[in-house]
């Protein structure tokens, strides 16, 4: 049987053709030719149709209310976490950052003298900087802080290079003059121009650095210092792979010269892990000394300096995001990374994720924040919904057949993913359009990889659609957008998220308490210092009644709607919140109480019965399965989901049941399954939930992508994986418990 994988593995191992695509994510420069359809981006602004009731009230459409669904929360299950550098308060401002991304060749176009008319996705392909700055008013208006552009450097085409290697150009994710703006974008006093107009509102500005490829021709454009880059690297089509140490100092002078020539205030840093961990130190290094030379005036009058902020891009589950990413804590690599498996949590919990798998539980983004456990506390994860190489969240709902943009759901659901983003400790990433609930006309479902890349629907660059800018022409000569009634609530409604996340500052720089998780609600209380703000979201489609016990929450008074809503008081010790579907709302706690959220019993790491023994003998034959299972996944050494190491397979032990005692040398997290070598058997615990560690949970066939658990191994140890297989062979008991 072929061998299934999870998504993230999936766009790790590049199974997919969305993964060699060269498209900007940094594949292969010149992928395979396909056919072409031409399909439109849908520029027009009124192209969809409202929702009946304009998209404002997150219920859902017309009929019968459902019953509320009701749950009672006495205690908190967890207490408050402060570890990682945006948990404990000390109000970094990179830890408040709201970032804008914008991919430069499918945004705006406003300059008729600077266009690719090439590259991937549907859009027009004639963005340019002109058109950035057309729009720097509109992105002010939707509470975000930063502004973040992929890269602008130059690409210059080599002699006899085909239309796939034109398109890769045009994302500029390889350069060939790192120096200087592509003239198919603008000029270098367009990009300082735009850097001014940016700062004077307000908005930090960050380049997109890619400094582990880059094009072949590049040693035709040396450094200002005449530096030059390195010849040995790997080489694939148009593109080859940096070489370090020997490119470091090449690519030290890159980072600080925009610092210091232009003023931004720092680098999103395209696939990370192709820079070795132990030189982003140098890199970072010298960013912090090019930030110290210089300064500018931003958007209150205050003299600044450059931020200096770095985030790199990972994709990958988070053992080897913090491995290869931000370094041991004794020698910190990068400071932040985007977070993809929370990423995963949240669109698996509110859509589907890429594979079509999702809708899945509350509590599963409980199960995403448990990822975090692997980092090194001076790790500042970024939270994004969307990129230029995935889907939009709009889409994801249709791949899931959750709802239409006629749906007033689909609004809905925007507005619950963001607001579990600005729950977030840490900076976060809004992708352009999603704050307007863009969505690709006629595009669902996963397209033919044979065909989608020429018609600009694959995966990995479908996202990449003309932008809608309200009040601003999409392309030179056009009419200016204008929202429809729909898409202009839900800006509204992102930009009131954004105010609260900056009127609040425990939610982007705060410690963090899981309260409260199941099937349909969230709860979580963010504290920094006198601010203290409780934030309950109903993820599902049914209303929701929470009964929170004051205790719980550590309140001893009213709960203050910070949206606008009613109050609500304490009555009995009680809070009763209600919730509409998808509703996520936000309360100042107005009077804590000095103890802070009271937990309950429990919470051990080793279970009881058979299920939990790790010294069982060894029975005779492979058991009723008839076939060695392993434990399969994302962890380190796993292969993401491809190994099948011997430290990891099952061994019978009579009564149905299966074992092996793994050691976990540190604090660790990954997704898994147990399944054969062929795949023709595979299990996880029911509807793709996490492990509990010592308790007894049920099992279930988990075949294809999508399916697997999640585990977050809370201290270092031995632990015995153990399921008991039914009668039928198609499920049965697991359970993860410590040795003793």
């Amino acid at each position: 049987m072929q061998r299934r994988k999870s998504i993230l593995a999936l766009a790790i191992a590049c199974v997919l053709f969305s993964c060699r695509g060269g498209n900007g994510g940094g594949g292969d420069p010149n992928p395979p030719p396909l056919a072409d359809a031409g399909v439109d981006a849908g520029v027009d602004g009124g192209s969809t149709p409202p929702p009946a009731d304009g998209g404002v009230d997150a219920g859902v459409d017309a009929g019968s209310p459902p019953p509320a669904y009701k749950a009672t929360v006495d205690v908190s299950e967890g207490r408050a976490d402060s570890r990682l550098a945006c948990f404990k308060g000390n109000g970094e401002p990179e830890c408040g950052l709201r970032l804008y991304q914008v991919m430069v060749e499918s945004f705006v176009d406003a300059d008729s003298t600077a266009d690719y008319n090439t590259g991937y996705g549907t859009s027009h392909h004639k963005g340019d900087l002109q058109g950035i700055i057309n729009s720097l008013d509109y992105i002010k208006s939707t509470g975000v802080n930063a502004l973040w552009l992929t890269p602008v450097f130059t690409s210059v085409p080599v002699s006899g290079q085909d239309h796939w290697a034109d398109r890769l150009d045009a994302t500029g994710y390889y350069a060939s003059d790192y120096f200087n703006v592509d003239p198919r974008f603008g000029t270098n006093g367009k990009l300082k121009e735009l850097v001014d107009g940016a700062h004077a509102r307000g908005l930090y500005v960050f380049l997109d650095g890619v400094f582990g490829h880059f094009k072949a021709n590049v040693n035709d454009y040396p450094s200002p210092l005449g530096r030059k880059l390195s010849t040995t690297g790997q080489q694939s089509g148009t593109g080859r792979v940096a070489v370090y140490p020997d490119d470091l100092e090449f690519f030290k002078e890159v980072a600080a010269h925009w610092v210091t020539e232009y003023k931004i205030d720092g680098w999103r840093l395209d696939q990370a892990y192709q820079v070795p961990v132990q030189y982003w130190d140098d890199l970072r290094t010298a960013v912090a000394v090019a930030a110290q030379g210089v300064s500018y005036i931003n958007g209150a009058g205050q003299t600044v300096r450059p931020l200096g902020y770095m985030v790199g891009e990972i994709w990958t589950g988070a053992g080897e995001i913090a491995s290869n990413g931000y370094g041991p804590a004794a020698s910190p690599a990068l400071l932040s990374l985007f977070d993809f498996p929370v990423r995963y949590s949240l669109v698996q919990t509110l859509a589907v994720e890429e594979t079509g798998n999702g809708n899945r539980a509350a509590s599963n983004l409980q199960t995403g924040y448990e990822n975090h456990r692997v980092y090194p506390a001076h790790a500042m994860p970024n939270l994004m919904l969307t990129n230029h190489d995935l889907v939009r969240f709009g889409d994801l709902l249709q791949r899931g057949a959750l709802a239409e943009p006629g749906d007033s759901a689909y609004w809905a659901r925007h507005k619950a993913a963001f607001s579990f983003m600005t729950a977030y400790s840490g900076p976060i990433t809004l992708y352009y359009g999603d704050e307007v609930g863009q969505e690709l006309p006629g595009f669902a479902a996963r397209e033919d990889i044979t065909t989608c890349a020429i018609r600009g629907v694959c995966d990995d660059h479908v996202s990449r659609t003309s932008a809608l800018v309200e009040g601003v022409p999409t392309t030179v000569g056009g009419s200016a957008t204008v929202l429809t009634h729909a898409q202009a609530d839900l800006k509204h409604h992102v930009a009131s998220l954004m105010g609260l996340r900056d009127a609040h500052p425990a939610l982007a720089n705060g410690s963090r308490t899981h309260i409260y998780s199941d099937s349909n609600v969230y709860i979580e209380r963010k504290d920094k210092g006198t601010d203290n703000v409780l934030y309950v979201l109903n993820a599902k489609a049914e209303p929701a009644v929470v009964t929170v016990a004051g205790t719980a929450i550590g309140s001893a008074g009213v709960l203050v709607d910070l949206l606008g809503d009613a109050d609500v008081a304490l009555s009995g010790g009680n809070h009763e919140i209600a919730l509409k579907p998808f509703e996520g709302r936000f309360f100042d706690i107005a009077s804590p109480t000095a103890e802070g959220p009271q937990t309950g019993p429990g919470g051990g790491l080793t279970g009881q019965g058979p299920l939990a023994s790790c010294t069982a003998p060894t029975a005779e034959g492979l058991g009723p399965l008839g076939k060695e299972l392993y434990i399969r996944g994302s962890y380190v050494g796993g292969g993401n989901f491809g190994a099948t190491p011997a430290n990891r397979r099952f061994a019978y032990k009579g009564d149905n049941i299966y074992q092996v005692v793994v050691q976990e040398p540190e604090v660790t997290a990954y997704t898994f399954k147990f399944a054969s070598a062929d795949w023709s058997k595979e299990f996880a615990v029911t509807g793709g939930g996490a492990v509990v560690i010592a308790t007894e949970q049920p099992m279930a066939v988990a075949a294809g992508p999508g399916t697997e658990s999640s585990i977050a191994i809370p201290e270092a140890g031995s632990y015995v994986f153990s399921f008991r297989i039914n009668a039928t062979l198609n499920g049965g008991e697991l359970m993860v418990s410590k040795c003793p």
